[in-house]
């Protein structure tokens, strides 16, 4: 197996990296956001207006 962030063999303690620093590498792209995955908006139907109260 090779490691994500610099394809050479992993190690056992910091598998599936090769390194701690490649271990660190990736933790802080998941922590900036980087290996989010854009969305789009999803256009939702507008809610139903309440029920107004008629006046006594």
């Amino acid at each position: 197996m090779t490691c994500p962030i610099c394809k050479k063999e992993t190690v056992p303690d910091y598998r599936p990296f090769c390194s701690k620093r490649c271990a660190d590498i990736d933790l802080g792209r998941w922590l900036t956001g980087g290996y989010a995955i854009p969305a789009e908006e999803e256009d939702l139907p507008e809610p139903p207006e309440a029920p107004r109260e008629r006046p006594h």
